[in-house]
Parts: C-alpha cells; structure tokens; sequence
C-alpha cells in the first residue's frame, strides 16, 4: 500500500461522511419547519428518513463483496452530488415536499451505503491503535460537518432569503445547488489523496456466494460472544442514544419556535451561532477528549464518566424551557455543556462498535451495529414530535431526563476487553 497520511483522508472522508447525515437528519427539519410543517410532521417524516441506516446491513455485503472499498466511496459521493442538485431543482415546483422527500430518500441510501464502505475503507487502511487515535479525529470532523450545516447554511439561507427578498424555497435551492458543487469537489479530492489499501481487496461475486456471505455474515455476527453478551450487545447499539433519539428534532424546533409555540424564538443566525457553532464546538471537543482518554487507557475505564457526560447535561433543556430565557450567550453556554458531554460520550458506542466487529466481515458487521443504533434513533423519533405537541416543550424534556436512566442500565451489562484501544507497550 502506497504510505498516506491519514489526516490527508481521514478528516475529509468523514466531513462527507457527516454532511449529507446532518442534511437528511437535522436540516430538512429546519427547512420544512420554515416551509410550513408542524412539529408531528416533521418528527415522522424526517424520521422515515433514517430508514436507509436502519436497513443498510441487508446490503452492506455487497459493498463486502463487490469491487473495493475505495470504490464504493466515490461512486457513493458522485450519487450524492447527484441527490443534492435534485433537492434543489424541485424546491421551487407544485410537488416540492414529494420531490424533496425522494432525493432526500435517495441521499440518505447514497449516505448510508458511503458510511458502510467509508467506516470499511477506516478499518481497513488503519491499524488498531491509529483506528483507536483517529476515532476522536474522525467523529470530529463528522460533527464538523454538523457545524456546517446548522451553524452555517441555516443562517445562508435565512440571510439569502431576507437579503435577496425571495422565498425561502428559492433560498434553500440555492443552498443545495452549492453543496452539489462540494460534493463534486470531495470527490475529485479523494479520488487523488485516497490510498490504496492493500487489504482493499477488489472482488467480483456471483449471486450464490452473496447469498451465501449474508447468511455467514449474519451468522458470525450474532455467535461472536455468548448468546447473553450478544444480547446485551444489541440493546446496547439500540438504546444507549433514546434520550438523543427524543431530543434531535424537537431541540431544533424549540430553539426556533415563537414564544407562543413554546419555544425560544431564536433567529435563524442566532440558532446558527448557538445549535450549529457553539454546541457543535462542544461536540467537537467532547469527542476528542474521548478518543484521546480511550486511547491512552482504553474504553473499559472510561465507559462510565462516558455514559453519564452523554446523559446528565441533557437537563440544559428542562431549564431552559422553565425559565425561556433567549440570551444568546446563556443558550450557547447551556448547548456547549449539552454537546460536550454528547461528544463524549458518543466515543463509548463508537468504540463499542470498533470492539464488537473484529475479525472476518468487520465491514458488514460494523453496518449491522450502527443500523441497529440508527433504529433507536428512528423509531422514538417519529413518535417525538407527536408526544410534544400532546404535552408541551417542558413536560417532554422532564420525561427525556426520566429516559436516561434506560442509557445506565443497558450499559451496565456490557463486557469489554480492559487492553481494547491501549496503546500497545
């Protein structure tokens, strides 16, 4: 394998990594919100939108067994320049919620077959101890990408709409067509920085061997501990992030809703400054403290301050939602702690992951694992915005405080390696 650095890739694979997630996940949300849809809309359908994660082991085997991971990464960013430019010309026509909602559709399959052979290529291409280093590395420039889509297109499209005095569709659809054009420019870059890997191994399948890799990838996966680990394992991946999967699209709405409505009334530059930049910033660093404590005494000890940092700052929001105060500076310090603590302890379930699919079909395994993660992301979304519209900002975050206790308890079964993610002596 030709030597390339890996912060020559890293950081940028997982900027396209994050980007079209961030799109699909939080800024459809801050767009439809703009374009008219209530807050039961748009929990259920932006979280539908999660369902190509949800199901993307089904096909990871055949980005396992066909052609190389390296591949499968640049096909997977041309489609989703493709996916991009789509949502921006259909904005502006009679259909644009059905026309949005399958190019978004298609983003996120694009999105989640690109994270497949992205979290692949990773494995592939890095040793242990670098996989261990670059986790906080790479889920920070993934959480970058976060930033750029809260923290900066949200308040360009706000700025374009009132700036230019068109609708906001239009503006959104100026936003699109530029992100079509990065993702163009991602593509081209990594086609020259991406290395070869030498275990990024090109492979050319008949059906009869996929059918077969699936059922052996099932198969190992699900008989790689006891059956009681396993199951602890798997409530583990589905249930760690429930107070977040409540959270993600009604901490959006809060932020921006009137007063009236029940919530800050934020503008679409001070929610840029407050959501997409300062928490994200804490994000950041929460993830990078813990891919730098993982990696100097491994995940065993520091899986409980994690779990507690990704629970306990979640009560920011129960405050808030007494005392409604707008300040900009006190919402921006209220979401730094909130997403610091996230960003740390995000690093547990990320390594947890790394820890659970070594061996054969790593690839294909680490998909099962965060398509698992992405169904208890799903599913209490799309009840989320119905249970808020039924109770109230304030109730909902009281009873999202009452669920982290659910995030203690599947951690408590879980066994791990104490030399996992030590840099070897």
């Amino acid at each position: 394998m030709k030597k390339t650095n890996p912060w020559a890739w890293v950081p940028t694979l997982y900027l396209a990594e994050g980007l079209p997630n961030v799109l699909v996940t939080a800024v459809a949300a801050v767009m439809y919100m703009q374009l008219g849809l209530t807050d039961t809309e748009i929990g259920l359908y932006t979280a539908w939108l999660g369902l190509p994660w949800v199901i993307k082991p089904f096909w990871s085997p055949f980005v396992d067994l066909f052609k190389t991971k390296r591949w499968w990464v640049l096909a997977m960013q041309v489609l989703l320049g493709s996916a991009l430019a789509g949502v921006a010309f259909t904005l502006n026509t009679s259909v644009w919620f059905q026309g949005t909602m399958c190019f978004f559709f298609l983003m996120a399959f694009a999105s989640a077959t690109h994270d497949i052979a992205a979290d692949g290529f990773y494995m592939l291409a890095l040793d242990d101890h670098n996989q261990t280093w670059f986790v906080g590395i790479r889920n920070t420039f993934y959480r970058l990408a976060v930033i750029m889509g809260n923290g900066l297109l949200v308040p360009v499209a706000g700025a374009i709409a009132v700036g230019m005095g068109v609708k906001e569709a239009f503006a959104w659809s100026l936003v699109f067509y530029g992100l079509a054009a990065v993702f163009i420019g991602l593509w081209l870059y990594h086609g020259m920085m991406m290395p070869h890997a030498d275990a990024d191994v090109s492979r050319s399948a008949t059906f009869v061997e996929v059918a077969k890799g699936i059922k052996k990838m099932f198969v190992t996966f699900f008989t790689k501990m006891p059956v009681k680990l396993t199951v602890f394992a798997m409530l583990f991946f589905l249930f760690y992030r429930l107070p977040e999967a409540m959270l993600n699209t009604m901490t959006k709405t809060f932020l921006l809703r009137s007063n009236e409505e029940g919530g800050l009334g934020l503008s679409l530059v001070d929610y840029g400054v407050a959501s997409g930049t300062v928490g994200m910033i804490g994000l950041t660093l929460g993830g990078i403290l813990g891919g730098i404590l993982a990696g100097r005494d491994g995940l065993k000890r520091w899986l409980w301050p994690m779990v507690w940092a990704i629970s306990l700052p979640d009560i920011v929001y129960v405050w808030l939602s007494y005392t409604m105060n707008s300040n900009i500076w006190v919402v921006s310090t209220c979401l730094f702690v909130e997403q610091f603590g996230y960003g740390l302890g995000f690093t547990a379930l990320t390594l947890y992951m790394l820890y659970y699919c070594k061996g054969e079909f790593k690839t294909s395994h680490y998909a099962i694992c965060t398509g698992i993660s992405y169904l208890g992301l799903m599913l209490p979304g799309m009840i989320a915005g119905l249970l808020k519209d039924t109770v109230g900002y304030r109730t909902f975050f009281i009873i999202v405080m009452g669920l982290c206790a659910v995030t203690f308890l599947v951690s408590a079964f879980i066994k791990i390696d104490p030399s996992f993610g030590k840099k070897e002596q």
